[in-house]
């Protein structure tokens, strides 16, 4: 996948050549021939859920090769840690993959925890596997909606957006106080316990929400021009999906069930029952129902965990100023809502990272789009894109 960085200044076209001469094309753009052309898909385009540019090489209009360009949302955050203190950092954390922010102020903290070598109260890791699961679940709901209308339907969305995901919001809003942007894991556990009442009502969303997947699965997983538009398109084969270094739902969707909560425990993620969700065709159909599987199983975890939820601290012993971990360096990775999430910390015994990196799942989800997209319509290449669900917050960084 070429990068955005180092191209040539230039005319769109010059630009895009450069694109095309990449390893992902045997051909440059002057080697075009007559009944070809290029299509720029985005950066402003609704169904780039972002400002994603994709470089369209057709032929009529089958697609014949794809480049993704990237970096129109850059901010420098892996950066910007090296001038914030260890907490500071954790905001940042929240603005990569946005829709699922709890899980990356998680995967940061571990990593920490890790050179610290802090014991987390035990009822900490509680909050933070039933903060993630719900967080799971918003995401998975967003993806549900916003997919259903790049192929056309637009009423699941009104459900998954509006009500579904709205519940989730109140009861993180009373958790922490936020709905979107949370900052409520913390180096050593959560910001804030549970308030009176929020077990019971978590308990009934997870009811509800358990009620609900037949209404979308009505709705729209076996709506046949659904079907006909996702089923058999898009294929990833499991030997490209492993290949391409993919991870998540997009992986488990080819058929290999690697979940790092059941492969790689985390937490207290070794205490429940489940099964990681597979499908076996690596189509876009495959890719939308290991994502509504996936929110069954979150109900599962969240039922066991908030049935679970132990007395204790919710803090482990940990300096609230003048936080400095060992020299040093750690990794720690996590389930994320879009694949494996994992964060490297360089430390130099000071107050702020001597070096960080992230492992964002949609990056690297996005490198199969120059391999699944071609051979595909145009009309096709909304659904291919919006079945991988990325998030370009964490893809560009």
């Amino acid at each position: 996948m070429s990068p955005n960085l180092g191209l040539p200044a230039g005319t769109v076209n010059e630009r895009a050549d450069s694109l095309l001469s990449g390893p992902s094309f045997e051909t440059k753009m002057e080697r075009i021939s007559d009944h070809e052309m290029l299509l720029n898909m985005g950066p402003q385009h609704p169904s780039t859920h972002g400002v994603l540019r994709v470089v369209l090489k057709l032929d009529g209009e089958v697609v014949t090769g794809a480049v993704p360009d990237l970096g129109y949302l850059h901010r420098g955050v892996e950066k910007l840690a090296e001038n914030r203190t260890f907490g500071q950092f954790i905001i940042l954390t929240d603005r990569d993959d946005y829709l699922c922010a709890m899980l990356n102020n998680w995967s940061y903290c571990l990593s920490i925890e890790k050179l610290l070598k802090v014991e987390i109260p035990q009822r900490a890791d509680y909050l933070r596997v039933i903060a993630g699961e719900l967080n799971r679940i918003a995401s998975h709901l967003l993806f549900i909606g916003t997919f259903g209308i790049d192929i056309g339907a637009f009423t699941p969305f009104l459900y998954a957006f509006g009500r579904e995901r709205e519940m989730i919001l109140d009861l993180f809003e009373q958790l922490c106080g936020a709905r979107i942007t949370y900052n409520y894991v913390r180096i050593g556990g959560v910001s804030n316990d549970l308030p009176d009442g929020w077990v019971e009502k978590a308990k009934m969303f997870v009811a509800h929400m358990k009620n609900c997947l037949k209404e979308y699965d009505n709705l729209l997983s076996y709506n046949p021009i659904f079907m006909d538009r996702t089923k058999g398109i898009g294929v990833l084969s499991k030997a490209k999906a492993i290949s391409y270094g993919v991870s998540g739902p997009n992986l488990r969707a080819s058929g290999v069930p690697l979940d790092l909560r059941k492969d790689a425990p985390y937490g207290i993620y070794s205490k429940f029952q489940f099964s990681p969700a597979v499908r076996q065709n690596g189509d876009c159909w495959d890719r939308y129902m290991v994502r509504r599987d996936e929110i069954e199983q979150s109900c599962g975890i969240l039922e066991q965990a908030l049935d679970g939820i132990p007395a204790g601290d919710i803090m482990g012993k940990v300096p609230k100023v003048n936080l400095r971990p060992p020299v040093g360096e750690a990794y720690a990775q996590l389930e994320g809502a879009r694949g494996v999430l994992g964060v490297y910390v360089v430390t130099d015994g000071g107050l702020s990272p001597y070096r960080l990196h992230l492992r964002a799942p949609s990056y690297i989800n996005l490198a199969m789009l120059q391999d699944i997209l071609v051979g595909w319509k145009v009309a096709d290449v909304v659904a291919i894109l919006g079945s991988i669900d990325i998030v370009l917050g964490e893809v560009d960084r």
